[in-house]
C-alpha cells in the first residue's frame, strides 16, 4: 500500500521547501561515510532517502558528531526530521514516532571483576563510564539508584576513562562493546540489556500534521520490510526491527 503524504504536512516538514535531516554520525551502527564519496550511507540514510522519496521532498543530511549534539540542535531549529533515540528528556521538545529499531545497551566490566550481572551493577561504590547525553545516559540517569555515573564527551572517550580511571563497568551498545572487549583483555560483557535504546525519528513539537505523517511513515518502512532489508544490505549485526 502506498504512502500518501497531505500538503499539510509536507509545508510542516519542510518549511524551507527541503527536508533537512538530522544525523547522529557517531552511531556507526546505523550511519557512516562512504570513503569515495564522503556522502553519508548505511541504514539511517537508506531510510532518510525513502522518506524524500515518499514526501517528494529534496533532501539535505545536517550532520552531528554526538546525539546529544543533534538532539540539543532542535532548540535552534537546525533540522527538520532527526533519526535518533526516543527518551523522554528529549520528548520535552522533540515529537518521536514509535521505534523502527532497537539497540541492546549492557555493560562491559574489567578483567579480573566481581560483577557477573547486570543487577549487580547498580550498587554503592561501582562507578559507570557513559558517552555523555547518549541514550543510554539518558536511561541510566533516570533509573540508577546506587552506582555513580561518570560522563565523557563520546563513545571513545567513554572507553578512555574507563581503562584509565579503572572504572568498574563502561555502558554501551552491545555491538560497540564487543569491540570494546576485544581491546582489553580478561574483560567481559555482561549477558543480557538493561535497555533496548529505541530508534526512532522526531520533529520539532508543535508540527502536529508532519508528526501524525511521520507515524505513519515509520509504521509504513516496518510492515514493508524496508527497515529489515537495511539491516541486512549493511550487515549490521546487534540491531532488529523493533516491535
Amino acid at each position: 500500500m502506498s504512502l500518501q503524504i497531505t500538503p499539510a504536512a509536507r509545508a510542516e516538514l519542510a518549511p524551507s521547501g527541503t527536508l533537512r535531516v538530522g544525523l547522529n554520525m557517531q552511531n556507526f551502527l546505523l550511519v557512516n561515510k562512504d570513503p569515495k564519496s564522503g556522502k553519508p550511507v548505511g541504514i539511517v540514510p537508506d531510510l532518510a532517502r525513502e522518506l524524500g522519496r515518499v514526501s517528494g521532498l529534496p533532501l539535505e543530511f545536517v550532520q552531528f558528531d554526538r546525539a546529544g549534539k543533534l538532539a540539543e540542535a532542535v532548540r535552534q531549529g537546525a533540522w527538520d526530521v532527526a533519526f535518533l533515540a526516543a527518551e523522554p528528556a528529549r520528548a520535552k521538545e522533540i515529537a518521536f514516532t514509535p521505534a523502527y529499531l532497537e539497540i541492546e545497551a549492557t555493560y562491559l566490566v574489567p578483567a579480573g571483576s566481581t560483577i557477573r550481572s547486570i543487577g549487580e551493577v547498580d550498587r554503592t561504590g561501582v562507578r559507570i563510564a557513559a558517552a555523555e547525553k547518549s541514550a543510554y545516559d539518558l536511561y541510566l540517569t533516570r533509573t540508577l539508584k546506587h552506582a555513580t555515573l561518570l560522563r565523557a564527551p563520546g563513545i571513545d572517550a567513554s572507553y578512555e576513562m574507563f581503562v584509565a580511571d579503572g572504572l568498574e563497568a563502561l555502558a554501551g551498545l552491545k555491538p560497540r562493546l564487543v569491540s570494546d572487549a576485544a581491546k582489553l583483555p580478561g574483560s567481559r560483557i555482561l549477558e543480557g540489556r538493561f535497555t533496548a535504546v529505541q530508534q526512532a525519528i522526531g520533529t520539532p513539537i508543535g508540527r502536529d500534521a508532519g508528526a501524525a505523517w511521520l507515524r505513519e511513515f515509520a509504521a509504513h518502512v516496518k510492515a514493508n520490510g524496508l527497515v529489515a532489508q537495511a539491516i541486512a544490505r549493511h550487515g549490521v549485526q546487534g540491531v532488529s526491527v523493533a516491535p
